[in-house]
């Protein structure tokens, strides 16, 4: 199983990423070994992800995500009540 999904930065920015294991991956960003956008944007909070069954179902929806605009991306965290 893998996810897709939404951390909001300490800047207020919104990062977007996949993987295997949601609080792993939560824990890593915030530990500094995460992606380099967050690692100067600690700390971050996990408000969004949706759940597929392919690591290729993910990256494709990723990287649709990626593309939304920000104001986009925004009403999917709000529609999914923070963490979906």
């Amino acid at each position: 199983m893998y996810f897709v999904y939404m951390a909001r930065c300490s800047d207020h920015s919104l990062y977007t990423g996949y993987t295997s294991d949601l609080k792993q991956r939560e824990m890593k960003h915030n530990q500094g070994k995460g992606a380099a956008y967050t690692r100067m944007r600690r700390p971050v909070k996990f408000v969004y992800s949706e759940t597929f069954d392919t690591r290729s179902g993910a990256m494709k929806r990723e990287y649709a995500i990626k593309k939304m605009r920000k104001r986009d991306k925004e009403k999917l965290v709000v529609e999914a009540g923070g963490l979906g």
